[in-house]
């Protein structure tokens, strides 16, 4: 008897370890949603509107004409999302720099860290302008549709100053972001995209100003974008990260240098694997219908990827914080939590947009055959959707991380030596056309996620933490006399 009393004695007293643990697991999941959740809903606002002003040009210039939407398709996909990588990438440099200062109590160096992202962007913009100015005979070099492309190296011209306001605006970004600090931002951006619409209604429709109007449009908004970003920054609402300008910003900047570039490479082989795609279709029979069509289901992928973007800056700043704190397995949590939230999301756009493939088409088209060949690759795009529900995560994990050179390989070797090798075999030899291109690209996607989950795994975030005390060692200047800190029994560090 007094053995079975107490053989349930143990049993209880598991059963309360384990209710124990469970708790505190929930707890812990819950804290890290929330912090998660604080930086992810305000990013991702301004990811979809931001991006939105691209989508509400197109959809007002497709109800123009079928070659003006092909025209301006080619300048978004191609042209932009080119100068679009290059600048997001350089720009990015400060996502890893910024959110590991954060985390180590070093807010003072982030407006040095700004003005020296401003300095590399802005001469990136000017080493940029040429791609805009020759538009036109670039995409007859790639055998691009000579009507199309004399339409969009026009509207290419008139859209330069839009690369300016990127130069400014992704170093705002990240600056903000590392801080948390992003509301502010969004609120910019949302009422710049409803003075879009407003601007495009006024000039597209009702004045008739076609694609100049557009353009036109299009920068008076982004500028909006960036003076109200910087209006936030520089009047004073940050004194500690924002100390004025300084000519410290123009020292160890080649450090910086190679921080933005592998950031910039990184970046830049994702997106313009949407750009050779779209080119890659360019060269099919009837090239208007098919950019049309492709465009379309990539302007709503897009349009999704904007808040799988929210979680990707969410968890960049989580674990560059983390890990600049030196606490890795917060760092690794952070990541579980975000991958499960943002891949539980992508699975309700997926059947949404499978629902509705006949329907989605209509919004950026009148034309039936258009309709129809967008429609036709809903499939795609909900497969698509569903893979850029878990990528973007883990991308910010490696900018968090500073991974950026290890995921540029990966990217090389899923993308450019399988993925679009596959798609031209597919689409030209085996005559499957948008489809087969997009299958090809679809197996870059799943090598990639395969690669990126395995290096996940096997990473020594204890090993990373440390690498994050050095690169702020770095490049972080002067530091204040700071308490040192212990690794706990966790991993983790207390101060």
């Amino acid at each position: 008897m007094e053995e079975r009393e107490g053989s349930v004695q143990e049993k209880h007293f598991e059963m309360e370890v384990m209710g124990e643990k469970r708790k505190k697991i929930v707890k812990k999941s819950w804290d890290e949603s929330k912090k998660m959740w604080e930086i992810a809903t305000p990013a991702m606002l301004t990811a979809v509107t931001q991006f939105s002003i691209g989508v509400v040009t197109s959809a007002f210039v497709g109800h123009i004409g079928e070659v003006e939407l092909a025209a301006v398709s080619i300048v978004q996909n191609v042209i932009e999302g080119f100068v679009f990588g290059v600048m997001l990438g350089m720009g990015s440099a400060l996502e890893t720099l910024c959110g590991q200062a954060v985390g180590a109590g070093q807010v003072n160096m982030l407006g040095i860290y700004l003005q020296r992202s401003w300095t590399i962007t802005g001469v990136t913009a000017l080493f940029l302008t040429p791609v805009y100015v020759f538009t036109s005979p670039l995409l007859q070099l790639l055998h691009q549709d000579k009507n199309i492309s004399k339409l969009a190296g026009k509207f290419s011209i008139w859209v330069i100053p839009q690369l300016y306001a990127y130069a400014m605006n992704f170093p705002i970004q990240k600056f903000l972001q590392a801080q948390s600090k992003v509301w502010v931002m969004t609120i910019i951006s949302i009422f710049s995209l409803l003075f879009h619409v407003l601007l495009n209604w006024v000039l597209v429709t009702k004045m008739e100003r076609g694609l100049l109007g557009a353009a036109i449009a299009g920068n008076i908004s982004w500028w909006l974008v960036v003076l109200g970003q910087a209006f936030y920054v520089l009047a004073g609402f940050f004194p500690e990260a924002w100390t004025g300008f300084s000519l410290s910003a123009f020292t160890s900047l080649a450090g910086f240098v190679k921080l933005s570039l592998a950031s910039a490479v990184m970046l830049c082989l994702e997106l313009w694997y949407f750009t050779i795609v779209i080119l890659m279709v360019g060269w099919l029979k009837n090239p208007e219908i098919a950019v049309d069509a492709i465009s379309i289901c990539m302007n709503l992928e897009l349009w999704t990827l904007m808040i799988a973007l929210g979680f990707n800056a969410a968890i960049s700043v989580r674990v560059s914080n983390e890990l600049g704190a030196g606490n890795p397995k917060a760092a690794k949590f952070s990541v579980l939590v975000t991958v499960l939230t943002s891949l539980i999301i992508g699975v309700v756009f997926t059947i949404i947009i499978i629902v509705s493939k006949n329907d989605f088409p209509k919004m950026f088209s009148g034309k039936p055959v258009v309709i129809k060949e967008a429609s036709n690759l809903g499939y795609f795009t909900a497969a698509t959707i569903f893979l850029n529900s878990i990528l973007p995560v883990l991308h910010g994990v490696a900018v968090g991380a500073g991974w950026q050179t290890l995921v540029a390989l990966i990217s090389i070797g899923s993308y450019y030596i399988i993925g679009l090798p596959v798609g031209a075999l597919l689409g030209y030899k085996f005559k499957l056309g948008v489809k087969g291109i997009w299958t090809g690209m679809l197996a870059g996607y799943v090598i990639q996620l395969f690669i990126l989950i395995l290096v996940f795994l096997r990473t020594n975030w204890l090993k990373e933490a440390s690498k994050a005390e050095e690169r702020i060692k770095t490049w972080g200047g002067p530091q204040e006399q700071q308490s040192p800190s212990e690794p706990n029994m966790n991993g983790d560090r207390t101060t």
